[in-house]
C-alpha cells in the first residue's frame, strides 16, 4: 500500500512538473525582466514643465529614441520614454517617479533632472535597494557618484564639485587681483560648488545666495548690490532662469562686470530667449563638457541637429536639447550592453564593463567601471563671440579633469570616439 502511494505521489509530481515546464518555456526568457517585452523597452524620467529650457530634455531624449526606432531600435526592440512633470518639487517627483516605478512598471528610470527632486524619489522607493537602475541622472551632484547610498544610480554630468575646483584654478590664474562675486543657488546645488572652491583654495570677495522661488523679484536687488559692492568679476551659479534674470537686471542697471557663468545655466540660446542682450552674453565665459551646441563643425552636434529637425520639430536646438541627445545615445549603448535578454542586472553590469567605451559628445572622458559609477570628469574653458558660439579662451581647447575631492586637476589629451555611422551607435 505505501509503494502504491509514493508510486501516486510520483506520477503526480511529475505531471505537475512537466506541466510547469510547459508553462515556463512559452514564456519569453525575459519575462522576468521589468519593462521589457519581445518588442518593446519602458523608460521613464521626470523633468519639469516650469523651468525653462530644461524642459526640453524629456522631447529630445524621446526624438533621439524614436530616430533609433526608425532604424530598427535595439535588438528588434522600440524605446519607449514615458515622460512625467514633476514641476520642479520634490515632493511631485516622488510620486511622478512612483508611478514610472510601480504603476508603469519601467525598465529603468533615465535622466532624472535635480538634486532636491532624485534625492527625494530615490530614497522614498529605495531604488538602490530595489535595483532599479536610474541611468545618467541630470544633475551635478556630487554625492551620487556613492555606491553605497547610490548602487544603480549613474551620474552623467561632471560634479558641481568638479567645477568648482576648476573654475578656481580659473580664477587664480586669469582673474587674480580682481573683485570677484559668486551668486549660487542656495540648496544642494549651491553647496557642491561651494565645496569645490573649498576644495580649489579659492576665496571670493562676496558671495550670495538666492532661491529659486524667489529670484524674480530678488535678482534686481543681487544685481544692484553686486554694481554697488564692485564687484569686476561675477560666477553665476545657477539655473538659467535664475542666470538670465540676474544678467538681464544688471544690464538694466547698466553694470557690466566680467560674467562666468557655471555650466548649468550657460546656455546662451536659452539666455537670449529670456530677453538677455546679445551684447551681455557676447564675452561670458564658463566652463563646459561639450562643445558647442552652435559649433556645426563638430559630427556630433550636426548629426544631432538634423535628428532634432526632423523628429523634435519646431524646437530650437540648444545645449539642453545636445545634453539629451548625447544622454540618450548613452542609454542606447548601455541597453545594447545589457545583452539580447536584458536585466535590470545585466543592464548595470553592462554599464560597468563596457560604458567606458561607448561613443559620446563630450569633450572629456566617461569613467563608468566595475568601481565607479562616474560619467563625465573634467571641462574646458570658453568665451563666447559675437555669434554667441562658446569657443575656447586664447583659441587653445585645453581639456582638464579632476574628481570631487582632492584629486589634482590634469591637463587631458583624451580623444572621444567617434561618431557612429547615422548616429546609430552598435557597440561594436
Amino acid at each position: 500500500m505505501i509503494g502504491k502511494n509514493r508510486r501516486s505521489r510520483t506520477v503526480f509530481a511529475t505531471a505537475v512538473l512537466a506541466a510547469a515546464s510547459l508553462i515556463f518555456t512559452s514564456l519569453p526568457a525575459n519575462a522576468n525582466s521589468t519593462g521589457v517585452s519581445s518588442s518593446e523597452i519602458k523608460l521613464g524620467i521626470t523633468v519639469p514643465s516650469n523651468l525653462f529650457g530644461y524642459n526640453k530634455i524629456g522631447n529630445a531624449m524621446k526624438a533621439y529614441f524614436d530616430y533609433v526606432n526608425a532604424n530598427g531600435g535595439v535588438n528588434g526592440r522600440k524605446i519607449r520614454l514615458i515622460i512625467e512633470d514633476d514641476l520642479y518639487s520634490p515632493k511631485v517627483a516622488v510620486e511622478k517617479s512612483r508611478k514610472l516605478v510601480t504603476r508603469d512598471k519601467v525598465f529603468a528610470l533615465v535622466g532624472a533632472l535635480g538634486t532636491a527632486n532624485y534625492k527625494s524619489s530615490h530614497a522614498s522607493l529605495n531604488l538602490g535597494g530595489r535595483g532599479i537602475p536610474s541611468l545618467f541622472v541630470n544633475t551635478g551632484f556630487s554625492g551620487f557618484a556613492d555606491r553605497r547610498t547610490y548602487p544603480t544610480t549613474f551620474t552623467y554630468l561632471p560634479s558641481y564639485a568638479m567645477e568648482g575646483k576648476f573654475l578656481a584654478k580659473v580664477l587664480k590664474e586669469k582673474y587674480a587681483n580682481q573683485k570677484t562675486a559668486l551668486v549660487y543657488q542656495d540648496d544642494d546645488f549651491g553647496d557642491d560648488v561651494r565645496k569645490g572652491f573649498t576644495l580649489g583654495a579659492y576665496k571670493f570677495t562676496s558671495e550670495t545666495a538666492y532661491s529659486t522661488a524667489t529670484i524674480a523679484t530678488e535678482a534686481g536687488n543681487i544685481a544692484n548690490n553686486l554694481k554697488t559692492a564692485g564687484a569686476e568679476t561675477v560666477v553665476l551659479f545657477g539655473v538659467t532662469q535664475a542666470v538670465g534674470a540676474i544678467m538681464g537686471a544688471a544690464a538694466r542697471l547698466q553694470y557690466a562686470p566680467k560674467w562666468i557663468i557655471g555650466s548649468v545655466g550657460a546656455d546662451a540660446v536659452s539666455l537670449r530667449a529670456l530677453g538677455v542682450p546679445a551684447a551681455v552674453i557676447a564675452g561670458a565665459r564658463g566652463a563646459s563638457f561639450l562643445p558647442s551646441p552652435t559649433d556645426t563643425n563638430d559630427p556630433y552636434v550636426k548629426q544631432f541637429q538634423e535628428i532634432n529637425a526632423e523628429y523634435n520639430k519646431g524646437v530650437a536646438f540648444d545645449n539642453n536639447v545636445l545634453v539629451a541627445m548625447n544622454s540618450a545615445m548613452l542609454v542606447v549603448q548601455a541597453l545594447r550592453a545589457a545583452g539580447p535578454r536584458p536585466t535590470r542586472a545585466s543592464l548595470i553590469r553592462g554599464l560597468q564593463t563596457k560604458g567606458a567605451s561607448f561613443a559620446h559628445a563630450g569633450l572629456v572622458p566617461l569613467n563608468f567601471s566595475s568601481t565607479s559609477n562616474v560619467g563625465y570628469n573634467g571641462y574646458w574653458f570658453g568665451q563666447y563671440d559675437s555669434n554667441l558660439v562658446l569657443k575656447p579662451v586664447d583659441g587653445t581647447l585645453e581639456v582638464f579633469t579632476t574628481d570631487s575631492a582632492n584629486g589634482p586637476i590634469t591637463k587631458s589629451d583624451y580623444k572621444r570616439p567617434a561618431m557612429p555611422a547615422k548616429g546609430l551607435p552598435t557597440n561594436s
